[in-house]
């Protein structure tokens, strides 16, 4: 994948790029960047930018000098040594390029989690290459839910990078290249390691020479400390509106008022974008109001119908339907802002954001039933309830819990302390 190819992040592009260029690099990258912001991708692009043939302006198959400069260190000037590579993509056409693009490069290796699939099994990444490829293909975007969707043969299948994986990863690394001059690992996810990353302590401290290991994580929290205290940080900002906007016309072949709707509500996730246009015809507007109308006035029998309702829409549209939620409600408070600079208190629209009316009225509604510290107690819960609906918290549950909680934030004027 070049990184033309790749929506946005030209910055990051940039950094990458000069990283190789003036000999910056470290053996081992820790790629962070939130859901939907295409790190998964950037990782593939930069893998591809360090085999890419003409980029390092050497023949296929050369083999790599023992005494020549490498990217991880200073070398002295040797005879006959390859040009300085000022190139800021590959090439995308050279044995290499294709080879990478396809993601069959026998010197660019993967892991990332599985999963057990009957008892006694030892998963390895390469025992589900080809629906890692498939992946890849259909959904570069996808988070470990669409992954482990794809893989899992049973409910409730865990993802875990295993501690065979990490054997594995230390038997391939041991190698010598096959037609590069680097070895290279992506890790996807490598929170999911466990205490099995352990293992590869030493590997990513002492790696062989041009072995390099990019970790694409989401959560750096997550991972192991004794394995981010070895990386050099590479952080991928969340996607800009308009990045989005352009790629779900381009790509998605979304029409041009849809996208740019969904692209300001995405909050800088091209996966939850996608999501959004596949069921752009939900009446999330609809279903709020109906929602508010049966904390604030028609009780409990109404809430119940309510939560009964939410309950059928499934995980992925239930955390669609709190975002949306959410950004109503950062709309609020946005428009409020914008009205205390207005004489008459009202909202030019060029001072809320050129938002479509509907959801302008719809913030100003909410302006009307609570406050700013109300507000941003509400969307606290909303976040977590989010959290909660990735962990599989039961939604007849959560949603029952979150509608009583809404109910005395609003009312009694209540901000639940974070736990």
């Amino acid at each position: 994948m070049q990184f033309a190819h790749i929506i946005g992040q030209t910055p990051v592009k940039q950094q990458l790029a000069e990283l190789v260029q003036h000999n910056r690099l470290s053996h081992a990258l820790l790629f962070l960047g939130k859901e939907g912001s295409g790190s998964l991708s950037l990782a593939l692009g930069f893998a591809q930018y360090l085999v890419c043939e003409k980029v390092n302006e050497r023949k296929p198959g050369t083999a790599v000098q023992e005494t020549g400069p490498s990217l991880f260190e200073a070398a002295a000037p040797v005879a006959g040594k390859q040009q300085p590579i000022t190139s800021n993509d590959s090439c995308g056409i050279c044995p290499a390029c294709l080879k990478a693009n396809q993601l069959i490069h026998p010197d660019i290796h993967f892991s990332y989690p599985t999963v057990t699939k009957k008892p006694g099994d030892k998963p390895v990444a390469t025992d589900f290459i080809a629906d890692w490829r498939e992946f890849i293909r259909l959904n570069l975007y996808g988070n470990l839910y669409d992954w482990i969707e794809q893989i899992k043969e049973k409910e409730n299948s865990q993802g875990k990078i295993t501690a065979e994986e990490c054997n594995d990863i230390i038997r391939k690394l041991s190698l010598k290249s096959f037609e590069s001059e680097y070895k290279i690992l992506i890790m996807w996810m490598p929170e999911m390691l466990g205490t099995e990353g352990n293992k590869l302590l030493k590997l990513i401290e002492e790696p062989p020479p041009n072995t390099l290991f990019i970790l694409v994580t989401e959560n750096e929290a997550q991972v192991l400390q004794t394995i981010v205290s070895r990386c050099q940080l590479i952080k991928i900002p969340s996607l800009e509106t308009k990045d989005i906007e352009e790629a779900l016309i381009s790509r998605n072949k979304t029409e041009p008022s849809i996208a740019r709707q969904v692209a300001g509500v995405s909050e800088g996730n091209y996966r939850e974008a996608l999501q959004m246009v596949q069921h752009a015809e939900e009446d999330w507007q609809g279903l709020l109001r109906e929602w508010l109308n049966a904390i604030l006035k028609t009780g409990p029998v109404a809430q119940a119908k309510w939560v009964e309702e939410i309950s059928r829409l499934g995980r992925e549209k239930q955390k669609q339907f709190l975002r949306y939620f959410n950004h109503l409600l950062e709309q609020a408070i946005h428009v409020r802002i914008a009205s205390m600079g207005a004489p008459d208190g009202t909202v030019p629209p060029a001072l809320a954001g050129g938002r479509p009316d509907s959801e302008r009225d719809f913030a100003e509604r909410l302006n009307k039933i609570a406050g700013i510290e109300q507000q941003q107690a509400i969307i606290a819960e909303l976040d977590k309830a989010s959290y909660y609906i990735e962990r599989n918290a039961h939604g007849k549950m959560l949603f029952h819990a979150l509608t009583i909680k809404l109910y005395h934030i609003i009312q009694d004027k209540i901000v639940f302390l974070m736990d």
